[in-house]
């Protein structure tokens, strides 16, 4: 009999970042495992206080890493930074961070977000409105941003309305691979969450204008919306919302469940390697057809 050929790792080689890994009950979790799986060196970012606030609680971090280092290829690195991602000094700081792992930074993963104390449009206040958008949307376009500056020639003159980055085109493949996650806010009502809501339609709304800038770097961006993901916030003892109607609604879509973390990090798997370069600027939905019930 012949020795099986070792398979090949798609992501040999590639470092990547991804930002909101602090549960490892969380998407972002499954993402960084997902990635390290497929021989990506993996940096992560966290900010456990966000999660000591919310009704699941905080996480073990030592255990949070001890998962991700266990999901490592051989001789792939490793590390994890701290930050509060509503400051907006911020986002220099982690993606300094994580080039610094290996020199260079070729995914990024903007998977952090901020939950609770929302609201109906009634509630809004210009303070909760703004501490969405700082963290959900500000924080991820500073940080690509700062992914593509690396890439980017210096300028000093700011682009008008229709100029394009001068990049180095035609790539033979891609040079970065961004990564946004936004929400169901394109599917329907989100009550009660007026402002995460806002905040994650913003960057739906603004993926084809960043992907479009970007690709003339060679950067493919992309924007994942997970639908329903049970983190712990749809179990009975950790809801932040009324559950009373769940067991009936899910009964009557296609596969009777919610989605869980590995999901939509399958698709982002996927869509990191060569196989799934081809697909640019898309607002993707990854909830197994629960939008469609």
């Amino acid at each position: 009999m012949h020795a099986s050929a070792p398979q090949t790792l798609p992501l040999a080689g590639k470092t990547a970042l991804v930002t909101g890994v602090s549960r490892r009950r969380g998407i972002g979790y499954a993402v960084a495992a997902k990635l390290a799986s497929l021989g990506a060196h993996v940096m992560i970012h966290h900010h456990r206080p966000h999660d000591l606030d919310q009704p699941w609680g905080g996480d073990d971090l030592e255990a949070v890493r001890s998962g991700i280092r266990s999901a490592l290829t051989p001789d792939a690195r490793f590390a994890d930074v701290g930050a509060d991602l509503a400051d907006p000094r911020s986002a220099l700081e982690v993606i300094a961070a994580a080039t610094s792992l290996t020199g260079a930074l070729d995914i990024l993963v903007c998977n952090h977000a901020k939950s609770g104390d929302d609201g109906s449009i009634l509630d809004m206040t210009p303070e909760r409105l703004d501490a969405f958008w700082d963290v959900n949307a500000r924080a991820t376009l500073l940080l690509t941003a700062e992914f593509a500056r690396l890439r980017a020639s210096t300028t000093s003159a700011p682009r008008r309305p229709g100029d394009r980055i001068v990049g180095g085109k035609p790539y033979p493949e891609p040079q970065g691979h961004v990564f946004w996650m936004t929400s169901g806010q394109i599917h329907g009502p989100m009550r009660g969450e007026v402002a995460y809501a806002a905040s994650k339609a913003a960057l739906a709304g603004l993926t084809p204008t960043v992907a479009a800038e970007l690709l003339e770097l060679g950067i493919i961006v992309n924007t994942v919306n997970p639908g329903p993901v049970n983190t712990g916030y749809l179990d009975p003892d950790t809801t932040d919302r009324s559950l009373e109607e769940m067991d009936r609604f899910l009964a009557e879509t296609p596969f009777g469940r919610v989605g869980a973390p590995a999901d939509p990090a399958e698709l982002i798997g996927w869509l990191s390697t060569s196989a799934g370069s081809w697909i640019v600027g898309q607002v993707l939905t990854s909830d197994g057809g629960f939008s469609l019930g």
